[in-house]
């Protein structure tokens, strides 16, 4: 591939690997990154693991460290613009032509493998030897799923290791229970590296990540709320105390405190591990975080649209008390797609008493429940339910209704469908 067609290049690949599926498993990506030179090696890695909030905890840490001069690379998952988004260098989406350049090494040698690697596989190589090609002091680097068997567990020796929290999801990989999920995301502990564990609520998640840790003499932390006081909280962003200084972080969401509790907490641990990180760089840096699709508010009025991409059951039960909280009662109007895999059927009993109207969709991804199945699931809640087999209407339909009845639209669900929907509000 040139630089100059590299690109569209690029992303026919990716296509191509796409049909490959999903298979967890080091294998295809230990050789893959073998053959081209184990990059993984050469950068400090903060790895991600847990159910929920990992974009967000990734978009702080890299703030602060970006604001710290540290030059910090992210990968996260799945892009929500184009592939590009899923890279970022200081906070900032990479360029087209990087992203060629690093595909433009990769795709040779995965056509030397005779068993080729998945996508997430290829996006998880291009990550670690971009960043390394790139000179970034540290990458901050985010689980697709899971942890032992995720493509991102090839890093042997993070910096640090972090857990944001374990709840159901992806059960039919990860299994049904949460000490099932939770021996996977342990996976990602490595022997001698600190592991921070964001939620200390399940005395049987925390035996487990206890066991690992103890037996790859890793220490563990556990958030610590000690110096956290004086928190309010609003529908643009949360303002709290830290060692008596003001911080202000302008992410919507009443989960968002503990994403920056952990944040914060996971600071602390890099100070001690030896990185220069100052409480002002700290404040600085939350100050400036952005996070697309995660309470985004996308139009402040007439009618006010959130996009958040809660797609598990303890996301909507997190965004059901937002908009509990946000708007003291006044019913909603919903825009809703999801995955086939999710326990879409819990969602109605969360929803119900928000909700006045309901539109579900279907995203454009192989994986996607049926808008008819998710409509039907939401009526049998007593939702007032309907389905739109073209997204756009869905959007055009959701907006009008919600403008004509001056209720808030809040687009919930899989975020595969969130650059589809903001283009679809362009186009209104």
């Amino acid at each position: 591939m040139s630089v100059g067609n590299g690109f569209e290049s690029a992303r026919e690949y990716l296509k191509i690997a796409s049909q490959r599926g999903s298979k967890l498993g080091l294998e295809r990506i230990s050789e893959l990154m073998k053959r081209l030179g184990n990059p993984h090696e050469k950068i400090k890695i903060v790895h991600v693991a847990g159910t929920n909030g990992k974009g967000s905890f990734c978009a702080m840490i890299s703030a602060v460290l970006t604001e710290s001069g540290y030059r910090t690379g992210t990968f996260s998952s799945p892009a929500l613009t184009g592939v590009t988004d899923s890279f970022r260098i200081d906070c900032k989406e990479v360029s087209k032509k990087i992203f060629a350049e690093t595909m433009a090494e990769i795709v040779p040698e995965c056509e030397k493998m005779s068993d080729k690697p998945t996508e997430f596989e290829i996006l998880t190589a291009c990550a670690y030897l971009m960043f390394y090609r790139q000179n970034c002091d540290i990458a901050v680097i985010e689980c697709g799923m899971g942890g032992d068997g995720d493509s991102t567990n090839i890093v042997k020796t993070p910096l640090l290791s972090v857990i944001t929290n374990v709840r159901k999801d992806h059960t039919a990989f990860l299994g049904d229970t949460l000490p099932e999920i939770a021996t996977h995301k342990a996976g990602i502990i490595k022997k001698n590296c600190p592991v921070f564990l964001g939620d200390a609520l399940d005395d049987d998640v925390v035996k487990i990540i206890k066991k690992k840790a103890l037996e790859n003499n890793s220490s563990l932390f556990l958030p610590d709320y000690e110096n956290f006081s004086s928190l309010t909280d609003s529908i643009s962003g949360i303002n709290f105390l830290y060692r008596g200084i003001n911080i202000g972080v302008p992410l919507g969401g009443t989960y968002q405190f503990q994403n920056v509790v952990n944040a914060i907490n996971c600071v602390e641990i890099l100070k001690i591990l030896g990185l220069n990180i100052s409480y002002s760089s700290m404040r600085d840096g939350l100050a400036k975080v952005t996070h697309h699709g995660r309470f985004e508010i996308l139009r402040q009025k007439d009618p006010v649209i959130i996009f958040d991409g809660s797609h598990n059951p303890d996301g909507i039960r997190q965004m059901s008390r937002c908009i509990d909280e946000y708007f003291h009662g006044q019913k909603i109007v919903l825009f809703i797609g999801v995955m086939a895999d999710k326990e879409y059927g819990l969602y109605g009993d969360m929803l119900e008493k928000f909700t006045e109207r309901a539109f579900a969709v279907t995203p454009d991804n192989p994986r996607s429940l049926d808008c008819r199945i998710l409509a039907e699931s939401l009526k049998s809640k007593n939702i007032d339910a309907d389905f739109r087999d073209d997204f756009e209407t869905g959007v055009r339909d959701a907006f009008l209704y919600a403008k004509q009845r001056k209720l808030p639209l809040i687009a919930l669900g899989s975020l595969y469908m969130y650059s589809d929907f903001v283009k679809a509000l362009e186009n209104i």
